[in-house]
């Protein structure tokens, strides 16, 4: 069994993918589940197109992949089948299973086939089998059959899934744009969409989808089309979207552009982007897909129209060209500024709290949404005599050198990843508490903001690393705060605020405390806590920042993290 892996701006994009109807229930019977027993669904397009039978020489293949989808987090390692019922498509279309892509065990008699397996991954969706299809030799153009999949086992329920097969239909597809790939800032660049209908059939009405990551605005708001804004919190959120919807008849072997091109602009912020662009049917399961859930504002500009532009070559029905995605770097940069904390008086026995971390100084945001990759970590140092009793759970303790650590509490360093989207103004905090174990006079550690290797420290995208690593300081005999000074706390008499400083070392701090917490405010405006504050307890703190609930990957896909090594 297959897991089925994809990015995060694929994920936002198969919706596209999702145009050829995706997972879909059947109306076929399923035996009742036991009260314990888990239920997966089994999916794949609701619809496939075949390209006609040439009548001489060998059809061309369409390929229908068979999912299934565990909703549950515990992997599934019991023997199932999975049933498949061809007789819906006899004398439509020729079928069998593609050997290379399928790990289950297949075996086909005449018109039905059973595949068993014995492991479904948990919180994925996995591949069962994929099928290849071609039109059957005499088949007429617009017949058309149901292939019908079941499941069983005597320890889970499958609910079944039905794919309708067609010979001939539309066939949309979008040609590539060629936009500017590197640009600056500001920079705003025509797009010129076109697209074919290569099929055998008008489609009518077609959808327009465009989808575009945080540093790329279009500034049109047109009276067919409708907008939502990407929330920003996520690498799924990041992914604004317009829907355009066109009525009309779009005959096969044309070729249709818009008559007059929308602009792409590279926001101030704009670092490495994405831009998604898509056609299919204007169909309410198309607009569903599309909308994937989504709350819409529609345009109240000018009606945005196409045109006819010339005869298109036929070719082959293929979803998969319904979409071109075109990259954009703009030439910018971020400034991630690390900051920590001191305490003037702690005694032993005392536990101390601290909100340590950076901020993102900009003006670009960063965003790995292709590959969900953490951008980087903050390293924490704990300072000597004193043994942390709470941290965030994105935190991972490490022995000195950065070995792996069975026990958590008590680590002398921390490795916390920094996600894989940062915003432009975020403020990235990360609450601890230390049990003050023995007093040691200005002892000190360190926080810093770094890549995953500390061969390569690093970061591609900030060209000043010097603001990259702040103290962390328990009783450095220092009183009161500066919130705009520097110098380093365990040798002067000064602390750095929490907007950071320099110091020797180029180690600034986030401000003093002496038995009450104090509140620091980034340049982006979020408020994080900034100082170390004496207190009676030991529970752990809440975690703090939007930042650090931020993950790569949710919807039943496994996304590719960053090999951490050398760290």
């Amino acid at each position: 069994m297959r897991r089925v892996n994809s990015s995060a701006l694929a994920r936002g994009s198969a919706a596209g993918l999702a145009a050829a109807g995706m997972i879909a229930a059947a109306g076929l019977f399923a035996a009742p589940a036991h009260a314990a027993d888990p239920v997966f669904t089994l999916g794949g397009p609701a619809e496939i197109g075949l390209r006609p039978h040439p009548g001489s020489g060998a059809p061309q293949k369409a390929t229908l992949d068979v999912t299934v989808d565990n909703p549950r987090d515990e992997d599934f390692t019991d023997e199932y089948t999975v049933a498949f019922d061809f007789s819906g498509i006899a004398g439509v279309a020729d079928v069998r299973f593609d050997g290379d892509a399928t790990s289950a065990d297949c075996e086909i008699t005449g018109t039905t086939a059973v595949c068993t397996d014995h492991s479904i991954w948990g919180s994925a969706l996995n591949s069962v089998a994929r099928l290849e299809l071609t039109a059957a030799e005499g088949s007429a153009l617009g017949a058309g059959g149901d292939i019908e999949v079941t499941g069983k086992s005597g320890t889970a329920t499958f609910t079944p899934y039905t794919a309708k097969v067609t010979v001939g239909g539309p066939d949309l597809v979008m040609r590539p744009l060629g936009l500017e790939q590197d640009v600056l800032p500001g920079e705003a660049q025509p797009a010129r969409i076109s697209f074919a209908n290569r099929g055998t059939a008008a489609a009518d009405g077609v959808l327009l989808t465009l989808k575009y990551t945080h540093g790329i605005e279009i500034p049109e708001r047109y009276s067919n089309c409708e907008y939502t804004k990407g929330a920003a919190t996520s690498a799924e959120d990041v992914l604004s979207t317009a829907i355009c919807s066109f009525d009309g008849s779009y005959e096969p072997g044309t070729v249709y552009e818009l008559a007059e091109p929308l602009t792409v602009k590279a926001a101030q912020h704009a670092f490495h982007e994405d831009f998604v662009y898509r056609v299919g049917e204007n169909t309410q399961k198309e607009r569903d897909a599309q909308r994937a859930g989504a709350s819409f504002t529609r345009g109240s500009g000018e009606k945005l129209a196409l045109k006819k532009v010339l005869s298109a070559r036929s070719a082959d029905l293929d979803p998969r060209d319904n979409q071109q995605e075109q990259s954009i770097r703009a030439k910018n940069t971020a400034d991630f500024v690390a900051y920590g904390a001191s305490v003037a008086e702690a005694a032993a026995g005392e536990t101390v709290r601290t909100t340590v971390g950076f901020r993102n100084e900009g003006p670009a945001w960063i965003g790995y949404i292709r590959s969900g990759e953490d951008i980087g970590v903050v390293d924490l140092t704990v300072p000597e005599g004193a043994a942390v009793t709470g941290k965030p759970d994105t935190c991972t303790g490490v022995t000195a050198s950065g070995g792996a650590r069975e026990q958590q509490l008590g680590a002398p360093r921390y490795l916390c990843a920094v996600p894989s989207v940062v915003m432009e103004d975020e403020d990235f905090a990360l609450p601890f508490e230390m049990e003050i174990e023995k007093v040691v006079h200005r002892a000190k550690g360190k926080v810093t903001v770094r890549n995953w290797s500390a061969s390569d420290p690093s970061l591609p995208f900030d060209p000043d690393m010097d603001d990259n690593t702040a103290a962390v300081v328990l009783n450095s005999g220092d009183a009161g705060s500066d919130s705009g000074g520097t110098g380093d706390p365990a040798t002067s008499g000064g602390t750095g605020g929490s907007t950071g400083g320099g110091g020797d070392d180029d180690e600034s701090t986030g401000g003093t405390a002496g038995g009450s917490t104090t509140s620091g405010t980034s340049a982006g405006g979020a408020t994080a806590q900034g100082g170390l504050a004496a207190t009676g307890s030991s529970a752990l703190l809440a975690a703090g920042g939007a930042a650090a609930a931020l993950a790569a990957g949710a919807v039943a896909i496994v996304a590719a993290r960053r090999r951490r090594t050398n760290a």
